[in-house]
């Protein structure tokens, strides 16, 4: 299969990608993702959840880390450029953010082996396609980092980072280093930031990285990697603001399931 990049390789495994997104929006629509507070032990062994994200995101980095190498414009400095953003995501994503997790002391029951399986087949195909489309099959001339594309897509991306990095924070602090240490797992409600406006902000600012990332590459592999992540997120996003209104009485009736103002 031939029609995109003209390479066969690359046009067959962007083909099936696009393939699995239509798989999880059917998918999602019958099932959460099981991992969190929709986990569920009939999907296998349970590990801890730091170590559950860790191994889940890390083929991102070395899958794309690798093709990303191959390629003949690899040293170019465009595609040098969309590398360290890529590796200023996953470190936050695979690294930063599972060391902070605080998880309740002899707590395995929120994240599953097959979750884990399950997430590498996104971050591996998502490393393959991004990387090999930036250092080979992309056109990314200098000139590039004039276009209007790179500009407002750049700062798309950076904000929803930054909000991203900002929520993850609230929530983790909810719970207590003491709380953590004594085994206790307890929920609460949220404030500040972008809580007061939706339920799920963490996933609002992860889809609007992506919007952003898809601007300011222009590529494939940013598409498919949004495709994916909305998909997944926004379903869950509804299934979050539904637990939290069951769980809570007195949760806020104002606050929007994603996007602030809206929906």
């Amino acid at each position: 299969m031939s029609w995109f990049t003209g390479d066969p390789t690359y046009d067959t495994i962007l083909f099936l990608a696009f393939v699995l997104v239509g798989m999880v929006v059917v998918a999602a629509r019958v099932i959460q993702s099981p991992y969190g507070r929709f986990a569920s032990p009939r999907y296998g062994v349970s590990v801890d959840p730091r170590l559950g994200w860790f191994l889940m995101e890390l083929p991102a980095t070395l899958s794309f880390l690798y093709f990303f190498s191959q390629g003949p414009n690899s040293g170019d400095l465009v595609p040098m450029i969309f590398a360290g953003v890529w590796c200023i995501h996953y470190a936050n994503r695979g690294f930063i953010f599972p060391a902070l997790m605080r998880v309740a002391r002899g707590s395995k029951s929120s994240f599953g082996l097959l979750v884990v399986v399950s997430g590498w087949v996104v971050t591996s195909l998502h490393g393959y396609l991004s990387g090999s489309y930036f250092s080979e099959f992309g056109s990314y001339p200098d000139s590039w980092l004039d276009d209007p594309r790179f500009i407002i897509g750049i700062g798309i991306y950076f904000s929803g980072l930054a909000l991203n990095v900002h929520s993850d924070a609230i929530v983790r602090n909810l719970r207590s280093r003491d709380e953590v240490a004594a085994g206790i797992k307890r929920y609460r409600i949220p404030h500040g930031g972008l809580f007061r406006y939706v339920s799920s902000p963490s996933y609002f600012a992860e889809l609007m990285a992506w919007i952003g990332f898809a601007i300011f590459t222009w590529s494939p592999g940013a598409l498919f990697i949004f495709g994916i992540s909305a998909a997944n997120l926004i379903p869950r996003a509804f299934a979050t603001h539904r637990w939290y209104q069951e769980k809570f009485p007195e949760y806020p009736r104002d606050r929007k399931v994603l996007i602030p103002f809206v929906l």
